[in-house]
């Protein structure tokens, strides 16, 4: 038996590197793919991952670090 076409997902996750200030790098933090794209391109992905990092920071008491670039992994 053939098997069913499935409809490409456009809701997945989009990974991103996201480098700091202080000189620390993150990667592969996940965005749904949903947030991006329109004519702001990637700056939602940083508004995210800017919010992630801010509930991290108040659960753990320490201060939010600060983004200085984010890069879609794999580049």
């Amino acid at each position: 038996m053939a098997r069913k076409k499935t409809k490409v997902d456009t809701s997945s996750a989009v990974l991103f590197d996201v480098f700091y200030e202080d000189g620390q790098r993150t990667s592969n933090r996940k965005v749904p793919g949903t947030d991006l794209g329109g004519l702001d391109g990637d700056e939602p992905a940083r508004t995210y991952i800017e919010e992630q990092d801010r509930k991290i920071a108040e659960m753990s008491g320490n201060p939010p670090r600060i983004i200085k670039k984010i890069v879609r992994s794999g580049r």
